[in-house]
C-alpha cells in the first residue's frame, strides 16, 4: 500500500483520508506502507508541501514503513518504459501542434461531440516518423490504444465492482512530454510496479483514469494491483471540497492550530466514507484496524456538514464531537503532552508544570476537560487557570455582579475569609461561602455565581468548588480583592 500525494499545495482532508485507508490496510493485513512524493510536476512542486505533508502525516499518528521516496528519482525508469512501449508498437511518436489539436478541438465542438485526438500520428509511415525526428520535430509520445471495435477494457474494484470500457471511447493518451518527461498515469503505473504495491487505494475521481493504466499495464506485460476507489467527500451542497471555495478548514494544519486531537480526526475521517457495520462510532487505534477492511467502504460520497461562517460551529459538528469526546476519555498521560504543546504555543507553560507543579497541573486538567471541545479551550476558556490576565464575559459580570448592587462588595469581604483558612480545599471554601451567605441573609447561590465570575471571568465551568481549590488561595483572594476590575465592564 502507498500514498502518493503531490507536493503542489497543502494537506488536504481528502489526502489524508486516503493516507488513513492506506494505513489501515497496511496494519491490518500486516502490509508495507509506503509513502511516495509525486514531485515530477517541477513547476508546481515546492519543499514547503513536501514538509507539510509529511508534519501532517506525523502529526496524525500515520508512519510510513517505506519511503519518502521521490517520484523524481525514477525518471529514468519511467523514460524506459515509455522506450519499451515505442518498440513494442503499443505507443508512437505524435507530431501534431497545439494549433492542430485546437483545430481538433474547435471541430469536435462545432459537431458537439466530447474531443478526442483522431490519432492521426498513428497513421505516419516508419520513413515519415524518421523524417521528422531527424528534422528535429517536437514530439509527444501517446499511447496506442487498441482500435478493434468489440476491444475493452476490463478490472474488477473492491468498491464499485467490476469496470468495463470500450476502447473505442478512450483516446491515445499522451504518456511522455515533448521535452521528454513522463505523466502521471505512466510515472505512476511504473512507480507501483517498482514498489510492488499491491492494493492502490485512492479516491473514486481516479476511477475514469484506471482504464488507461491497465492498458499500461497489459502492454509492459505486468500485473495489475488491486484497486480500491474511495467516495469523494463533498460538502452539505454536494460541491467537492478545495480550500479556493472553503479556506483553511479542509487542511490538515488547520484543525492541527485549531486543537484538534490527532486521533478524533482520524477516527472521524474513517467514517467518511466507511462503515464498521455496526453502531460504534469511536475506535482506538487498535480496534479501528482490527474493524477495517476494504468492503466496507461506501460507493456514495461522503458528506463534511461544514457550513462557512458558523462560528459556532467552524467544521462538521460531528468532528468537534469527536474531539470532545477524546479529551473527556482520553487517559491523562497521553492528553497531558497535547495540553502542553497548547500552554506553550500561546505563552501559558511553565517550566514548573513539569516539576514541582506537574501534580497541580494534571489535576486543573482533569477538572477542566469534562466540558472542553478543542486543545485551543485549555488557553481561552480556561485561560484563567493559567494566568491572572484572561478574557471576561460583560453578560456573566452583568448577571452576577452588576444586577444586585451589594454583590462586588460581598466579593471584596468574602477575599479575607478565604484567606484566613489553614486549609484550602473544596470542603473549607464551600463551608465559608454558606456561612458567609447565612449571614448576610443572601442565598448561597448569590456568592456561588458573584465567586465563581470574578474568579473565572465566566458564569459555566467547572464545580466552584473544585476549581477554587485548583486555582489556590493566594490567586483566589487577590482576584476577589480586584473584583472592581470585573465591575469595569458593566460600563
Amino acid at each position: 500500500m502507498r500514498f502518493a500525494p503531490s507536493p503542489t499545495g497543502y494537506l488536504h482532508l481528502g489526502g489524508a483520508r486516503t493516507a488513513l485507508y492506506n494505513w489501515l490496510w497496511a496494519r491490518k493485513t500486516n502490509g508495507v506502507f509506503i509513502l511516495r512524493i509525486e514531485d515530477t510536476d517541477v513547476e508546481r512542486s515546492t519543499e514547503d508541501s513536501v514538509q507539510e505533508i509529511l508534519d501532517g502525516l506525523t502529526w496524525l499518528g500515520l508512519d510510513w514503513d517505506e519511503g519518502p521516496f521521490l517520484q523524481s528519482a525514477n525518471l529514468d525508469q519511467h523514460v524506459d518504459a515509455a522506450q519499451e512501449l515505442l518498440e513494442t508498437g503499443h505507443a508512437y511518436r505524435c507530431f501534431c501542434t497545439k494549433e492542430e489539436l485546437e483545430q481538433q478541438r474547435q471541430e469536435a465542438e462545432a459537431r458537439k461531440v466530447a474531443f478526442m485526438y483522431d490519432g492521426r500520428c498513428r497513421k505516419l509511415s516508419k520513413d515519415e516518423v524518421e523524417a521528422k525526428i531527424a528534422g528535429r520535430v517536437p514530439f509527444v509520445v501517446r499511447f496506442a490504444v487498441p482500435r478493434d471495435p468489440g476491444a475493452t477494457v476490463v478490472f474488477e474494484d473492491i468498491v464499485f465492482g467490476r469496470q468495463e470500457k470500450r476502447c473505442l471511447d478512450i483516446e491515445d493518451f499522451v504518456v511522455l512530454r515533448s521535452d521528454g518527461r513522463p505523466l502521471y498515469l505512466l510515472s505512476n503505473a511504473v512507480d507501483d510496479r517498482l514498489d510492488r504495491i499491491t492494493h492502490v487505494i485512492r479516491g473514486a475521481d481516479g476511477l475514469a483514469n484506471t482504464p488507461k493504466q491497465a492498458l499500461i499495464y497489459e502492454a509492459l506485460g505486468w500485473a495489475p494491483p488491486t484497486f480500491a476507489h474511495m467516495p469523494l467527500t463533498l460538502d452539505s451542497k454536494k460541491t467537492k471540497l478545495s480550500k479556493r471555495r472553503h479556506g483553511e478548514v479542509v487542511t490538515i494544519a488547520y484543525y492541527r492550530a485549531r486543537g484538534v486531537l490527532p486521533w478524533a480526526l482520524c477516527n472521524f475521517m474513517a467514517l467518511l466514507g466507511w462503515s464498521s457495520g455496526d453502531a460504534r462510532e469511536f475506535f482506538t487505534r487498535e480496534e479501528l484496524i482490527e474493524a477495517f477492511d476494504l468492503s466496507r467502504i461506501n460507493r456514495a460520497n461522503a458528506i463534511f456538514n461544514y457550513v462557512p461562517g458558523d462560528p459556532k460551529n467552524w467544521t462538521d459538528p460531528k468532528l468537534i464531537h469527536f474531539n470532545a469526546h477524546y479529551l473527556r476519555t482520553l487517559p491523562l498521560d497521553e492528553l497531558l503532552p497535547c495540553v502542553k504543546e497548547e500552554l506553550q504555543r500561546t505563552g501559558l507553560w511553565k517550566d514548573s508544570y513539569d516539576h514541582n507543579e506537574r501534580q497541580w497541573l494534571r489535576d486543573a486538567v482533569e477538572l477542566m476537560r469534562a466540558r472542553f471541545h478543542t486543545l485551543e479551550d485549555f488557553s481561552t476558556t480556561g485561560r484563567f487557570f493559567f494566568a491572572d490576565e484572561f478574557r471576561v464575559d460583560p453578560k456573566a459580570v452583568q448577571r452576577n455582579l452588576c444586577k444586585d448592587a451589594h454583590t462586588h462588595a460581598y466579593m471584596s469581604q468574602l477575599a479575607p475569609r478565604f484567606q484566613e483558612l489553614s486549609s484550602f480545599d473544596k470542603t473549607s471554601t464551600e463551608e465559608t461561602i454558606r456561612s458567609f451567605a447565612a449571614e448576610l441573609n443572601v442565598s448561597a447561590g448569590l456568592i456561588i455565581n458573584g465567586c465563581r465570575t470574578t474568579v473565572s471571568g465566566s458564569a459555566v465551568g467547572p464545580p466552584l468548588f473544585e476549581m477554587l481549590e485548583a486555582i489556590g488561595k493566594e490567586r483566589v483572594v487577590n482576584r476577589l480583592k480586584q473584583v472592581d476590575r470585573m465591575i469595569a465592564v458593566c460600563g
